[in-house]
Order: C-alpha cells, then sequence, then structure tokens
C-alpha cells in the first residue's frame, strides 16, 4: 500500500494513520503538561525502546515491577497515539513518564508553557536507517520499504514517518531551555550503559546508589531486555507486526549500517549528511 493509504500528513510529516487519528493528535494539541513530566523524545529507530525501560526503573528506584506490569506502550505511552486518549494520564501520578516522536516545532503550547523534562534519544541516521528498513519490512501498518536503494532515498529525503531525520535532531538541538533537555547518544548507551544510567539519574534528580544503578544497567542490557515481554512487542499480533520476518528487538548495536548499505550507498549517505548537518556544532559520538 501507499503513502496516501497508509499515512497522513500532520504538520508536513507523514504519520501512520491508524495509530495516529484526528482525535489521538487533537489530544496531543489539547494536552496539559506538568513541569514535573519526563518527555523522552526520538527520531523512530532511535532507542525509544531501551529509554522506555530504563527510565522507569530509574524512577521506581529499580523496582523491576515498574517495567514488567504494562507494556512499554503504556508505561511511558506516545502522546500522540491513539491509546494516550484512553489511559487516563490526566490522573496519573507524578512524574509522569512520556514519549513522542514529534520534532521540536510540533510540540503543543502546553509543552513550551510549563517546559517538562525532556531526554532525547539520538542514533547514528545510517543505523537508524538500517533499522528502519527492516521494521518498514515486518509492520503492515507502514508502507513496504521496497528495494534498499529506493527507500534509502525516501529517507534521505524525509519522504518516510515523522518526516527527515536530518530536521527532527537539528530542530531539539536548537530547542531553547536546553537546562531542561539532556541529550543522549544511543551509541554512549552502548559503550557504558551504567555511567548514562547514573547522568539519566542524576538529570531526573532521582539520586540512586551505586548498587542500583548497576542493577539497572545489567536488566536494561539489551540481551536481558529483549527477554521481556512487556517490552519485546510479542504482544503485537502478527497481523501488525511480522516478527517472523525481523524481530522488532532486532541487534541494540551500533555499526550494523556497514553491513547493509553498499558501498556507493554509504558514499551517498555520507554526502547528504556532510551538507545537510554542516552548521550543526553538537560533536556527535559517531562522527
Amino acid at each position: 500500500m501507499t503513502e496516501a493509504e497508509l499515512y497522513s500528513l500532520y504538520k508536513g510529516v507523514y504519520v501512520p494513520s491508524g495509530l495516529h487519528p484526528p482525535q489521538s493528535l487533537k489530544y496531543y494539541e489539547d494536552f496539559t503538561f506538568r513541569p514535573d513530566d519526563i518527555i523522552i523524545v526520538t527520531y523512530p529507530k532511535s532507542g525509544t525502546t531501551w529509554m522506555q525501560e530504563i527510565v522507569p526503573l530509574i524512577v521506581s528506584g529499580g523496582d523491576p515491577a515498574s517495567v514488567e506490569s504494562l507494556h512499554n506502550w503504556d508505561r511511558v505511552p506516545w502522546l500522540e497515539e491513539s491509546r494516550a486518549c484512553i489511559l487516563n494520564l490526566e490522573n496519573r501520578p507524578s512524574p509522569r513518564m512520556l514519549t513522542t516522536h514529534f520534532h521540536y516545532n510540533m510540540m503543543p503550547p502546553g509543552f513550551f508553557q510549563v517546559k517538562p523534562k525532556v531526554i532525547y534519544v539520538m542514533r547514528n541516521p545510517r543505523d537508524v536507517f538500517t533499522s528502519s528498513f527492516h521494521y518498514y519490512g515486518m509492520s503492515s501498518f507502514l508502507v513496504d520499504p521496497g528495494p534498499q536503494s529506493d527507500f534509502l532515498h525516501k529517507f534521505l529525503d524525509g519522504k518516510v514517518m515523522f518526516g527527515s531525520w536530518f530536521d527532527h535532531v537539528k530542530g531539539w538541538l536548537n530547542a531553547e531551555d536546553k537546562d531542561r533537555i539532556m541529550y543522549i547518544c544511543y551509541e554512549e548507551m552502548i559503550v557504558d550503559l551504567k555511567d548514562s544510567v547514573s547522568r539519566l539519574a542524576q538529570f531526573l534528580e532521582k539520586p540512586l546508589d551505586s548498587e542500583v544503578i548497576e542493577k539497572i544497567a545489567e536488566r536494561c542490557l539489551f540481551k536481558n531486555m529483549k527477554q521481556n515481554n512487556m517490552s519485546n512487542y510479542s504482544a503485537v499480533p502478527p497481523q501488525f507486526m511480522d516478527q517472523t520476518k525481523s524481530e522488532f528487538l532486532r541487534k541494540g548495536i551500533a555499526g550494523d549500517w556497514k553491513n547493509q548499505l553498499t558501498a556507493s550507498e554509504a558514499e551517498h549517505f555520507d554526502t547528504v549528511y556532510k551538507d545537510k548537518m554542516k552548521d550543526v556544532k553538537f560533536k556527535f559520538v559517531w562522527d
């Protein structure tokens, strides 16, 4: 099926229509934020599920029930998706943990007025592309990626769900109120998850002793998180996500793009990347 059949255009970017009907987008626009809300913001396939595991464990002081009693899409729900409307988020105790894939300039007015805490996770876009290619191939609510070369052009042009990776990252890096935003790279978490958990706990003003930090980091290693049925999307019916084609939690590594992109595709990607990111001062782990 085509983009016209599966996606809606919302504020200039594609969103899957089945997951983002008009009523849920309206709910998102009118959402009442609190100053102590914790918003996980990611471009898709950049470590969302990982952060939806780590943050509840930090907030709960390491209590495993925080990630074993609710599916991650209800535990740290996407504000723009249809389920947000039925979860009674207004009645959840603080701090509420929420997720969005939206660009900075797509955030609703209440977000800018209240200024909740944001954890912004970035990942090497070459790996984002690789993960997306597999994800699109197993999800019925997304346009089939087709040949890799075609999907690469769509990805680099931002003709995919949630638009351009480049615009998303640049918009959030240029956000105001940076003291309310923690920027972290997927690759940092792979290199030293314990340090990442420790820094996240500091940012969230949730002091934890070293033993608890170590337990959280161990539990959130990709291989361990993958075993959590509340986080690995095994409960999603195969007609929506066919995990026989590709697991939702696939590899959880950095650099898999080297196994995916041809030499000429990698060269083309680098050319586009250098052009689009030439004015960005942020030092990425992968550069």
